[in-house]
């Protein structure tokens, strides 16, 4: 069989593992510019293959590759000046798998993609509009 493209590089690829995914998505969020950065402080970024069973039921998932990623917490707007007691980190999921199947399905890099899916989120937390979400995405790209 013949082909006319070289496709040796492709030899010995792998979708990035967790550690890999967790060193894009940090390069993502070094790119976004530093007032939004600032923000973010306490922030958590978490990376998982899938969302768990609860979160699954509760954001009304049929599948676990339905969702990218989830923010947890109380965004901007509902914390109060001090934070309540035993209250948990804020945390942004960024969920590995769906990402990748998302990935192979369209036509942009995954570090765009993984830079979409943690301003989306991260945008919870500070309440923005979809206009302002990629007006910080174009910034970082």
């Amino acid at each position: 069989m013949s082909t006319s493209r070289n496709t040796d590089h492709l030899h010995g690829l792998t979708a990035p593992g967790i550690d890999a995914f967790e060193d894009l998505a940090q390069t993502a969020f070094d790119a976004l510019p530093e007032d939004f950065r600032r923000l973010c402080d306490g922030v958590l970024i978490r990376v998982e293959d899938f969302p768990d069973e609860e979160t699954m039921e509760e954001m009304g998932c049929e599948s676990p590759f339905d969702l990218l990623g989830l923010f947890r917490g109380y965004g901007l707007a509902q914390q109060g000046a001090v934070p309540m007691s035993g209250q948990m980190p804020n945390m942004v999921f960024l969920y590995r798998r769906p990402i990748l199947d998302y990935w192979a399905e369209h036509e942009e890099t995954l570090g765009s993609l993984v830079t979409h899916v943690l301003v989306h989120e991260i945008g919870h937390h500070f309440g923005l509009s979809d206009e302002d979400m990629e007006a910080i995405e174009a910034a970082a790209g």
